[in-house]
């Protein structure tokens, strides 16, 4: 069932939904995240309102919203860059509020920002991120990353000649570079062509490998053709989440603006 919000849903959509943040997590199913009430005050505003979400290890949740909705407050909780005025965050069965440091090794992030130094070479890139990790740089690590984004005969070259989606690609590389069980995806095909963005698919179907991944979106059609489950957000609420086996993507679509009420990609 669609979860508040949501009301003017019919009976047949809203019934493929299920209740608000819990993703297919019954069952005793292992936690990758478990929020419940987060709140986050900017003075007088409420970037997130009550946010609870459950999501199963292994999973891929796309999160959607209008602009505002909180989608990027989330995300940055979620990446260990802000803290909740108030509720509760467990991440890969750690106290996110209390041990963030222990989380940090085992989170990995990749923005629209590419986040790279663009005087440095693609290894040296992936040697100072690797730096910041416990162990340090793992050379043999970081050749096989470069192999995986198919960026090996670029090692040597700084990253400021790269294309766009040549950097993104390398991204993903940074992302790993700490093998991490939570990878974290903010609009990560903006600004892809669509021969860049399809090799990006590619390469993060390559490196799903049981990981947990939480993508933040505008296009709706890309961001549940990649997810297993997915989340609506509107004012800083959860108002509708969704397992994709439970409602195909021309349902969703309409219960996004039946819900939000706004035009999507």
């Amino acid at each position: 069932m669609a979860s508040a919000g949501a009301g003017t849903v019919s009976g047949a959509v809203a019934g493929a939904v299920p209740g608000a943040g819990a993703l297919g997590a019954s069952g005793g199913s292992e936690l990758a995240i478990d929020a419940r009430g987060l709140v986050k005050q900017f003075g007088s505003r409420r970037g997130l309102d009550g946010v609870d979400l459950q999501l199963p290890a292994g999973a891929f949740l796309s999160i959607f919203g209008p602009n505002g909705a909180g989608k990027t407050t989330l995300l940055r909780m979620l990446a260990l860059l802000s803290r909740p005025t108030r509720g509760s965050l467990t991440m890969l069965g750690v106290d996110a509020l209390e041990e963030p440091d222990a989380l940090r090794s085992r989170v990995g992030l990749i923005s629209h920002k590419s986040m790279l130094y663009g005087d440095l070479t693609a290894r040296e890139n992936l040697e100072f991120f690797s730096s910041l990790y416990p162990g340090g740089p793992d050379c043999a690590r970081i050749d096989e990353l470069l192999r995986l984004v198919e960026l090996d005969h670029r090692r040597n070259d700084p990253v400021r000649t790269f294309s766009r989606g040549m950097q993104q690609r390398l991204s993903i590389a940074r992302a790993l570079v700490n093998d991490p069980d939570l990878v974290l995806l903010d609009e990560p095909y903006s600004g892809l062509d669509p021969h860049a963005a399809e090799l990006f698919d590619q390469l993060i179907d390559r490196v799903r490998d049981g990981r947990t991944f939480v993508m933040v979106s505008h296009d709706l059609q890309k961001g549940y053709e990649m997810c297993t489950h997915a989340l609506i957000l509107a004012r800083g609420q959860v108002v509708v989440c969704a397992e994709r086996a439970q409602i195909d993507a021309a349902a969703f679509r309409d219960l996004y603006l039946a819900t939000v009420g706004v035009g999507v990609a």
